[in-house]
């Protein structure tokens, strides 16, 4: 008696190839379009990165080169233009970094503080207008800074606040950031309400059950917070050049306008020199927090 074996078919190999053709298998079928993305994704990713790139090597070219060699290499190093841009205005531009150090973490600390208690409140509370309170908070998110600047100029102005730190810290204080509110609520509305009736149930309040129960559980939406605020904040020209007038105070976008003089020959080494030193702050805080940012963007974007 003869047993007929029965031949299993290969799964790596493509059954839809013709005879005559070199067989496909289907780990190649599909690396195909994923090595194209990649590819795709890279030169997007240059076309990117040229005008950092571009920077970083004109603060290293003579004044002379900066704009007669646009390409990315260097003939002749210049290490110039660092020490004297950091001396090039009426103090070292590490006052002016403190400075920005100053507002960044007024405002970091007062949008965690206000805009968690305004995200617990519109995701766990039960008030009156509720909802009418929470559709107007996000219609201002719709509401360029150039509205609001003049009269918050006026308001401030008789408060005796310009030329200080306080219209660009105090209103963060205040959970004026719409945006972050909305953040941190979609994230609350995740957390599981059985925690807060387990917390009720051994007799805390609202104030317990905030700091000691969702505040925990808010770390990614916090860090993201953080990191979005100090981004902003630090890359923010428009309201620090509006409220700071004094060149002590100036701040590092503002100081960075200071090397381009329109009546006389513009520094632009020294000037990218010193945007290379602004952004490493930026860099870094992009770098350690990024772990932090993809899970608060993917844990808020559920509901």
């Amino acid at each position: 008696m003869t047993t007929e074996t029965l031949a299993t078919p290969d799964p790596t190999i493509d059954p839809a190839a013709e005879p005559g053709d070199r067989p496909l298998t289907v780990t190649q079928r599909r690396r195909r379009p994923r090595i194209l993305a990649h590819v795709g994704l890279i030169l997007v990713a240059v076309v990117m990165l040229y005008p950092l790139l571009w920077m970083v090597t004109s603060s290293l070219r003579p004044n002379d080169q900066i704009f007669t060699h646009p390409g990315l290499f260097v003939d002749t190093f210049d290490l110039s233009h660092y020490p004297d841009g950091w001396n090039a205005l009426s103090k070292p531009f590490g006052s002016y970094l403190l400075n920005s150090v100053v507002v960044v973490l007024g405002s970091v600390v007062g949008n965690l503080v206000s805009c968690s208690m305004a995200a617990y409140a519109f995701a766990r509370l039960k008030f009156r207008a509720k909802t009418v309170a929470f559709a107007a908070m996000l219609l201002t998110i719709m509401l360029p800074v150039h509205v609001l600047i003049i009269p918050q100029y006026v308001l401030f102005a008789q408060l005796g606040w310009i030329n200080t730190y306080l219209p660009l810290i105090v209103p963060k204080l205040l959970a004026t950031d719409a945006f972050f509110v909305f953040l941190m609520v979609q994230f609350v509305r995740g957390i599981p309400r059985e925690l807060d009736e387990a917390a009720r149930i051994d007799g805390a309040g609202h104030a317990r059950i905030f700091l000691q129960v969702i505040l925990p559980l808010m770390v990614p939406a916090l860090a993201t917070t953080t990191i979005f605020t100090f981004i902003w904040t630090w890359n923010d020209f428009f309201s620090q050049l509006i409220f700071v007038t004094d060149p002590d105070l100036y701040t590092v976008p503002v100081a960075l306008r200071q090397f381009i003089d329109a009546q006389s020959q513009s520094d632009f080494g020294a000037l990218f020199a010193m945007s290379v030193v602004s952004l490493v702050p930026v860099f870094l805080v992009f770098l350690f927090g990024q772990r932090f940012l993809l899970r608060g963007i993917a844990t808020t974007g559920g509901k």
